[in-house]
This record gives C-alpha cells, structure tokens and sequence, in this order.
C-alpha cells in the first residue's frame, strides 16, 4: 500500500497509546526501574506521563506494531522507550545523517525507527549478539519497505567496530546508539567517536541505570562502568553534552 508519511499523526496512535493502559505503564516503568527509583523524573504511570505520550508520540503505524509485539516479551524492558527513539529519529533527520552504527538491537525498534526516517541509500549498521529477538522486528523491517538501509551483523560490537575501522570508514559515520552491555561502554564510546565525523552525534542509553549511578556498589560492575563514563563525559574536550533524564537516562555527545 501507500507508503504512510512518518510523521502523520494517526488518531489511533493515542487511542492505542492508551488502551494499553497498565500493561504499557508498566513497560515503561520496567525501563526506568521502579517507582521509588524514579521519583527524580515523571512517574511513567502518572496521568503526566500520559499526557506527554498523548500530546508528543508521533508512532509509525508499523513501530507501533513493533512496540505491541515487543511488549510481550519477558525481556520487554531492554526495548528503548518510544519518545527517546522518536527524538533519537528527529536528531537523524536534523543532521541529516546517512551513516548510522547501533549497538544494542534487541527486537529492532529503534531500528526500524531510524531506518524509517533514514534516505534511501542510507544504513543502519546494527550490532547484536543474539539472532532470536531480532527475528521478532525482521519481518516488520521488510513490512515497512527499509530492509535494504539495515544491516544487520550478528557478532561481538567490538569485532563489528574494529572491522569498520580497518576497512577506512573512520569519520565516515554521523550518528551512533549505544545500547548493550554496560561494562563495554567505555569501548564502546572510543571506537564510536573514531568513527563518528566532526559534527556528529553519539547518544549513550541508561546512563542513570534505574537511579544506581547515585551509589554504585563495589561489586556491580554495570553501574560502576556507567558512573565512570558519566564522570568521563563530564570533562571530555572532544565533545559537547547534554544529560537527559528521558527514558532510564541517555546522553547526547556531540563530536566537535
């Protein structure tokens, strides 16, 4: 059919929004950890939260059904909140990016979201470890006619990442998302900010780990390998910042 512009508003992307009622309130609480965790930043069972989603989600009809299917699964809480990908979609298409790294698939909404508002001959290069949730958004990739922008590589980030880099696209990229295993962060940021160009952005995921980052433990070496990071950024001269408390925290770095 025709294909839908990505930015309509369609009306049942509010109503559906809100017949999910609890069972999407809950998903996105599971994002940000519980509700005692996250009295820094809207409750997101509060009639606010609902409010924001009601008057800013713009979903294309077929993330949508990504998000539906995504929130069936036991591990639905990895999956990026929709108005962290929506402005991770809207900074793309402001730099006007062709050049795309995400590390961190999951069922492949955020994906398909950047995919979707990516030209053409643009690419997603995304980085995964595990086929089986992939699968999930695949078909929904084909669906929505960008297949052919993703490319999808099932192996460690770091190999993918050092394989771009020795094949010359470094400062080829213009935008990055990382989203996997946070004791790799750190690596993760390096090799992405050698890829990414001047100008570029790197947007990092959980950088508030469900509030953790305010008290990390000795021995948890995910809220450990944020925190140092967060304290890194904060005096990182290759780059310009901004924390944002959306979702479970991401950071914006802009490559100067």
């Amino acid at each position: 059919g025709p294909e839908m512009p990505l930015f309509s508003v369609p009306k049942e992307v509010a109503v559906g929004t809100a017949m999910l009622g609890v069972a999407f309130a809950t998903g996105m609480l599971a994002v940000f950890g519980t509700p005692k965790s996250s009295k820094s930043i809207i409750g997101k069972s509060s009639p606010l939260w609902q409010y924001i989603l009601d008057h800013s989600l713009r979903e294309h009809p077929i993330l949508k059904k990504l998000r539906l299917l995504t929130a069936h699964h036991p591990w639905s809480k990895m999956m990026v909140t929709c108005d962290q990908a929506q402005l991770m979609a809207n900074l793309v298409k402001l730099i006007k990016a062709k050049k795309v790294i995400e590390i961190g698939v999951f069922t492949g909404y955020n994906t398909l979201n950047m995919a979707l508002v990516l030209p053409d001959n643009g690419r997603v290069i995304a980085c995964d470890i595990n086929e089986e949730y992939v699968k999930i958004g695949k078909p929904l990739w084909k669906e929505a006619g960008v297949e052919h922008k993703i490319d999808l590589r099932i192996k460690p980030a770091i190999q993918t990442l050092d394989e771009l880099l020795a094949s010359g696209e470094a400062e080829t990229f213009d935008f990055a998302f990382i989203d996997a295993d946070k004791e790799s962060c750190n690596e993760y940021y390096e090799k992405c900010l050698r890829l990414i160009k001047k100008g570029g952005i790197i947007a990092i995921d959980n950088v508030l780990w469900s509030g953790r980052v305010l008290k990390p433990r000795k021995d948890d070496l995910a809220t450990q390998s944020i925190h140092h990071l967060n304290e890194k950024l904060l005096r990182d001269a290759r780059v310009n910042i901004s924390m944002l408390p959306m979702g479970d925290g991401v950071t914006l770095a802009f490559k100067l």
